[in-house]
């Protein structure tokens, strides 16, 4: 809770014990830090923090970024932010570290100040909330592919690069479930270097090397545009799903073609309100981030924060042809 706010809030209060008109309450004014403005994935959050805003009542949201996305962008901000007196900033950082002296000046100041969708270092943040974790990742890609598949059957994986650890990690987590799916078999793993020309070869040889397969899954943005295309050229619409990762823009032809019946990636609009809802239950002294506490989130129901004060918000939203008309204008 800032200090302006704990002199509006005594200032009221005293006001009542006199007899007078109480003052009413200012406003929860929470800074919603984009990475860069004019982008449709932070437009949705900042949309879903209206909402909570609107749920919550007497709650300001105050959407801002820079123009480009660069550190010394968001410091400015930050610095204007810290100016106006905000109760709390919630940022999406470009830099890790070098927005940190900055959020410790705002921090000094009495502003709660978190991060979410990309992170900062512990030292300029209360807490972090990750869209999802990479439990929850791993998990849900294993089951986009074998929810159309309910007799079993053969999938590969296209990757981004052998040695990028996001990547690695989701796909050990997905073997860690595999237990789950007696029928599926994991017929191979490769590698397209998030580059569309090479992801689009690797999934062509995945079909050729493999004339059984029944579904290829990429967990990277780039490898699952490629590979539907790379189906639906090869003629294999029905035969081959494409799932995993991907943006709602860049997959509505795919889903629309049917080469992929569905795929993952975190709702921005989830997003913005979780964020929205921790950070005015922060301000507000209503939550504590600590190890091991756990934060109500309105709708998405509560977050509990780890030894590093991290927190995933839940499992990647799936998109499929009920939903993907809404969200394909936005991100």
């Amino acid at each position: 809770m800032t200090i302006t706010r704990r002199l509006a809030i005594g200032v009221s209060l005293a006001a009542t014990l006199l007899g007078t008109t109480a003052m009413a309450q200012e406003p929860v004014r929470i800074a919603i830090l984009a990475k860069s403005l004019g982008n449709g994935f932070f437009e949705a959050a900042a949309r879903g923090a209206e909402e909570a805003a609107k749920e919550l009542g007497n709650t300001e949201i105050i959407y801002t970024g820079p123009t480009d996305t660069t550190a010394e962008g968001q410091i400015e901000v930050i610095n204007s932010l810290i100016a106006q007196r905000v109760d709390a900033i919630a940022i999406s950082a470009n830099d890790p570290d070098a927005v940190v002296p900055a959020l410790q000046k705002a921090m000094e100041r009495g502003i709660t100040v978190i991060s979410w969708d990309s992170g900062v270092a512990a030292a300029g943040r209360e807490m972090h909330l990750a869209p999802s974790s990479d439990e929850l990742i791993g998990k849900t890609i294993i089951k986009l592919a074998a929810d159309h598949l309910p007799e079993g059957g053969k999938v590969a994986v296209l990757s981004a690069t052998s040695t990028s650890t996001n990547q690695n990690t989701w796909i050990a987590e997905m073997d860690k479930v595999m237990g789950d799916y007696p029928n599926i078999e994991v017929v191979a793993t490769v590698y397209g270097d998030d580059l569309a020309d090479k992801s689009y070869r690797e999934a062509q040889g995945l079909m050729q090397s493999h004339p059984d397969l029944n579904a290829i899954i990429a967990p990277t943005s780039v490898g699952i545009v490629a590979a539907a295309q790379a189906v639906a050229d090869a003629g294999m619409i029905g035969k081959v799903n494409v799932t995993g990762l991907g943006l709602p823009s860049e997959m509505a032809g795919a889903i629309e073609s049917g080469a992929s019946q569905s795929f993952a990636i975190w709702n921005p609009v989830d997003l913005g309100y979780t964020t929205a809802m921790i950070a005015h239950a922060l301000a507000l002294d209503e939550a504590t981030a600590e190890p091991g506490a756990t934060i109500k989130t309105g709708r998405m129901g509560s977050v509990t924060l780890d030894d590093t004060n991290s927190a995933a918000m839940s499992v990647p939203f799936t998109y499929d042809k009920s939903n993907i008309e809404e969200f394909k204008s936005i991100f």
